[in-house]
């Protein structure tokens, strides 16, 4: 199986390019307008036809690639079903089944760090690894003041959802601020400080006390996202 993880230093963002092997249909999970002639880069590299290109959330800290990708390989365009983003060619529910040519992702709905977030399990009979936006990171958890975020429904989508998959289940975030690169789920479990050994209200209480300034790029990045990274007409 192909799998690359791409950095946007801007914006700490990770970036993934899925496939079962060369020659084969390829997905990119949350791309980074800047770093679209990367991702191409390596899909022509690596003999990859991409179809499918997914954003676990509308961000709020760089603009999305998603437009981008389609005007240049007219892959289909892939967001949550309550994303508020009007120009995704197809929209996820929980549940559902991604199909590539060799890769499956199923969809879990993960709100919480925004009301439209998602997770991505690789390969749902077996779980090898979860793609969780901004969710759940590394050691961390995704903020949950604004676009209806909310710290209830974080720890529920962590706690309720992404915590019952086995232990050895490779995590990989859309961000990391200090160069970590994945987890696991056991690892979270036992050693993310905001979950473990707290109780839901202690994680709730925790969280709406963070206090932490905007995304330096948010006014731009939700606006611009909200059409896949276009310019306004």
């Amino acid at each position: 199986m192909i799998q690359r993880q791409f950095f946007d230093a801007a914006s700490s963002t990770y970036t993934y390019l899925l496939a079962s092997g060369p020659g084969r249909e390829a997905l990119l999970i949350d791309p980074v307008r800047e770093k679209v002639d990367d991702y191409l880069k390596a899909v022509e590299e690596l003999s990859l036809r991409l179809v499918r290109a997914v954003d676990t959330h509308i961000h709020a800290d760089h603009v999305t690639g998603l437009g981008a990708l389609r005007d240049a390989t007219g892959c289909v365009t892939l967001m949550g079903e309550r994303s508020r983003a009007e120009c995704v060619s197809e929209r996820l529910r929980e549940g559902e089944v991604i199909h590539l040519d060799g890769v499956r992702l199923r969809v879990l709905d993960t709100p919480g760090h925004t009301d439209d977030s998602l997770s991505l399990v690789l390969d749902p009979e077996r779980p090898r690894a979860v793609f969780t936006g901004d969710v759940l990171l590394i050691r961390g958890t995704g903020r949950t003041d604004f676009q209806n975020g909310d710290p209830e429904a974080s720890w529920d989508s962590i706690v309720g959802k992404l915590f019952r998959l086995p232990d050895e289940t490779a995590v990989y975030p859309a961000h990391d601020y200090k160069g970590w690169t994945s987890s696991t789920i056991g690892e979270e479990k036992r050693y993310n400080p905001r979950l473990a050994g707290k109780t839901r209200a202690e994680y709730v209480a925790l969280m709406r006390a963070l206090n932490l300034p905007d995304p330096k790029l948010m006014d731009v990045a939700v606006s611009a996202n909200l059409r896949c990274g276009q310019s306004a007409s």
